[in-house]
């Protein structure tokens, strides 16, 4: 589909309340969005029903804002799209392409029958429900992993959200903010490449445009890109910096860094170049999910001294013969990079646990089944 966007067609309707409005967005065709050959293929037992494919660019509790190369929907998941999900991860997310179709006598509005196979998902361990899935975004290209050099710089921290964007099947990328208020850049630098390792890492200021450039390589035409990082950190003043204008009020920054804007929704903005960039809320949990491709590729040099231990199940704890153990006792391995890696081990075994209870309650003759695909509602207040 080569139908272009125009900007009068967007954002048209009254969204319900507190619903999300969308950034303008530039003319765009379906193949900009990402739409290829192999989406097409996915897509092709929908169109014999009369269905249109949309990508979702802001997910906000049940309704979902999607583009379809012509013109913006506001959408919810039907009814045996809800009732077939055995988990919320089921459900559409900010970067998923879905199969949708328009309601008749209602304009503007959609309802979203089926979510198309993801390619990439970022994920992580659902805060609220320990055993399930909780999916940030989907049909991403480059993970951009935000930290800034004042207050937020920690390196455990970005270790984990390394093995999470390794996990997601992303090329994770450090972009470490602040630049301009910062005056220790190369300690910090030389500390984070042992964590980095092959993951690219930039320097940057958003205040006067140092090194914002060189993030535009990974956000080309039909390219989608997530940011990632805590509250504060310049994620939204970034995509300010990236679009050459401001998006949205991002409050003053304090004198000693911290940012005072808080993101409230996940949103996937269009670039004037094509490229796509999702904005996230910060996290506070950042727990695995299905992580052992993660932690393989973020801590690829463990695993190369693993190879050398004696026994081949080695827990790297007291068995003679480990090469790990040695690497950290000779200071070729840092103790707090081991420390950081054998957590993670073990949180990934906690969570391997907490699934196979899942599902042996869930195979329990006569157990009532929770309706895992509902997303949390507000409650209505009683009226007085």
């Amino acid at each position: 589909m080569q139908i272009a966007m125009r900007r009068e067609q967007i954002c048209l309707h009254e969204h319900p309340r507190n619903i999300p409005r969308p950034t303008m967005t530039p003319p765009i065709t379906l193949q900009q969005l990402g739409w290829d050959d192999g989406f097409a293929d996915d897509f092709e037992q929908f169109e014999y029903l009369g269905m249109q494919p949309a990508r979702v660019i802001i997910a906000h509790n049940n309704y979902f804002t999607l583009l379809d190369g012509e013109r913006e929907w506001l959408a919810t998941p039907a009814g045996r799209l809800r009732l077939n999900a055995k988990r919320i991860s089921s459900l559409p997310v900010v970067g998923d392409w879905v199969a949708m179709k328009p309601r008749k006598g209602e304009e503007d509005r959609a309802t979203v029958h089926a979510v198309l196979p993801r390619r990439t998902k970022f994920s992580r361990r659902s805060p609220e429900r320990p055993a399930d899935e909780q999916v940030i975004s989907a049909n991403i290209d480059t993970a951009l992993i935000v930290s800034d050099l004042v207050t937020d710089f920690n390196v455990r921290r970005l270790e984990r959200y390394l093995a999470l964007a390794h996990e997601s099947g992303a090329k994770p990328v450090v972009l470490l903010t602040k630049l301009d208020l910062s005056e220790d850049v190369e300690e910090m630098l030389e500390e984070l490449a042992p964590v980095a390792r092959d993951a690219p890492v930039h320097v940057i200021s958003n205040v006067t445009g140092e090194g914002v450039d060189l993030v535009r390589q990974y956000l080309g035409p039909g390219q989608t890109a997530v940011l990632l990082g805590s509250s504060g950190v310049g994620k939204s003043t970034l995509i300010n910096s990236l679009m050459g204008r401001e998006r949205m009020n991002t409050a003053e920054t304090r004198d000693d860094g911290r940012g005072r804007h808080t993101t409230t929704h996940r949103e996937l903005v269009i670039l004037e170049n094509g490229g796509m960039i999702i904005d996230n809320p910060g996290m506070r949990e950042l727990g695995l999910w299905d992580s052992n491709a993660g932690i393989r590729d973020s801590f690829n040099d463990i695993a190369a001294l693993a190879a050398k231990c004696r026994f081949s199940d080695c827990s790297h704890q007291s068995e003679p013969g480990c090469a790990v153990k040695q690497a950290v006792e000779e200071g070729t391995l840092d103790e707090e990079r081991f420390d950081n890696f054998h957590k993670l081990i073990s949180e990934r075994a906690s969570l391997d646990t907490a699934r196979e209870m899942q599902a042996r309650l869930e195979k329990t003759p006569g157990r009532p089944q929770p309706n895992r695909s509902s997303r949390p509602t507000m409650r209505k207040k009683k009226k007085s």
